[in-house]
């Protein structure tokens, strides 16, 4: 996690170096400093502290990561990663859904409008599908 860390640590400074790079290479030209590009890279920066700053604090709460270990094994890491649907194809509609939703903003709302129609059943599918049936919780 500490790798992570900086290198959340190192976008965040990376960035904010470009800044003021950009800012002052712009400012050089007739219209002035183009702060689109300026204020887009101090948020890019703020993002990767923010980032540093969540595993920074996710590391004082728990205790040493696997992955921290200099001499420790791929196998270290292993274990329970959550639960994940063997049988369900509410993803895959879903997935389709949300391309068809995506494909909707750039050619017309009609078409965004036929993608959510076939989203919000597929959501609700794939949050209510252990409730009945053969692999019910």
């Amino acid at each position: 996690m500490r790798a992570m860390e900086r290198i959340g640590t190192l976008i965040g400074v990376f960035a904010f170096a470009v800044a003021a790079w950009y800012g002052i290479w712009t400012s050089s030209t007739v219209n002035g400093v183009e702060f689109v590009g300026v204020i887009g890279l101090i948020m890019g920066g703020l993002l990767g502290f923010m980032i540093a700053f969540y595993l920074w604090r996710t590391r004082i709460k728990h205790a040493e990561d696997p992955s921290d270990n200099p001499v420790g094994d791929i196998d270290d890491i292993s274990g329970d990663y959550g639960f994940f649907s063997p049988y369900s194809w509410w993803p895959l509609w879903l997935g389709l859904s949300a391309a068809i939703c995506f494909l909707g903003l750039a050619v017309g709302w009609w078409v965004f409008a036929i993608g959510a129609f076939f989203a919000v059943p597929a959501l609700i599918g794939w949050t209510f599908e252990y409730w009945k049936g053969a692999h019910h919780l």
